[in-house]
């Protein structure tokens, strides 16, 4: 059976695979569960030298049974591979578990902002994220770069030619995107800094509305810009 015969089959419907496709189901689930990164269907198929074909139909399969509601958790396409994650639906309540078992890491609201510049504008060199901000962050640029949510990509040909940044497929893993055409909105990346910040009530900063209404995001009104004090600080 072809993924898209799988894709066509009504939602809760069992599909029948032989006993050695049933293994093979059995082996990737546990593959894509014990693998950080997201692994394609070509790099599982090659590594255990079975047919692509074969190995992305099981795949898809068991994003579909994944996807069922009793399950937790999802297998999805990420960053070019596959990936398990909880389901949207239960990150309250499980990120209130985990918070009850040790803090968690944050990101500072300046990193966050120079984070949605470089994401929307990218890639884009640190006079123009200053440009957009109006604060220096070179502090906060070493911080997202040591968390490797954002790398270098060469130098942008101009007079001193500085180092342009962009962000990285861990960046894509954290903020589970397929691609950068799934980049949120302002008003979903608003969400993540509230998250990210535990402050349910500050809006985004305007740098990050700035970015994203330059590349066609539409947002609503937020707050002002950070003074350089606020902005100095490598919190994380």
């Amino acid at each position: 059976m072809s993924a898209d015969e799988l894709l066509a089959r009504p939602a809760g419907e069992t599909t029948a695979v032989s006993p050695d496709d049933a293994q093979l189901k059995a082996v990737l689930e546990a593959i894509v569960y014990v693998t950080e990164e997201p692994l394609s269907a070509i790099q599982i198929a090659d590594a255990l030298g079975e047919p692509r074909e074969r190995v992305e139909t099981l795949l898809e399969m068991l994003v579909a049974e994944f996807d069922r509601p009793e399950h937790g958790v999802a297998m999805r396409e990420v960053a070019g591979g596959y990936k398990m994650a909880t389901k949207a639906e239960h990150h309250e309540r499980v990120r209130a578990f985990i918070k009850s078992l040790r803090a968690p890491a944050k990101l500072s609201l300046p990193a966050l902002e120079t984070l949605a510049v470089i994401a929307y504008k990218q890639p884009v060199t640190a006079p123009e994220i200053l440009e957009i901000r109006g604060v220096q962050g070179a502090g906060v640029l070493k911080t997202l770069l040591d968390r490797k949510l954002i790398a270098t990509a060469g130098r942008k040909n101009v007079i001193g030619k500085p180092m342009l940044y962009k962000t990285t497929k861990e960046f894509m893993i954290q903020f589970g995107l397929k691609d950068l055409s799934e980049l949120p909105t302002l008003k979903e990346f608003e969400e993540i800094k509230r998250l990210a910040m535990g402050d349910e009530s500050e809006p985004l900063a305007e740098s990050a509305s700035s970015a994203a209404a330059s590349s066609g995001a539409s947002s609503e009104p937020s707050a002002e810009p950070k003074s350089p004090e606020e902005d100095s600080s490598d919190e994380s």
